[in-house]
């Protein structure tokens, strides 16, 4: 497993996630449950994590997104 990226905000977690799945590429969330214990505060960062083999193929599709968000 691998970080992809991290963050807070949860509007490109979900963009990228999605972007992910429609490639056919498993990503998974790190840390997502630690803002609930913390009463539903939006200040912990997010891990999303890839297995290791398709970890360039996220990135590509990760950095797309990122310059299209801008």
């Amino acid at each position: 497993m691998n970080i992809l990226f991290v963050s807070q905000d949860p509007v490109p977690i979900s963009c990228v996630r999605d972007a992910l799945e429609q490639e056919g590429i498993l990503s998974f969330i790190f840390d997502g449950n630690i803002s609930i214990m913390e009463g539903s505060i939006a200040a912990f960062n997010k891990r999303v994590m890839v297995v290791d083999d398709e970890l360039d193929a996220a990135r590509e599709i990760y950095l797309s997104i990122l310059e299209n968000y801008k």
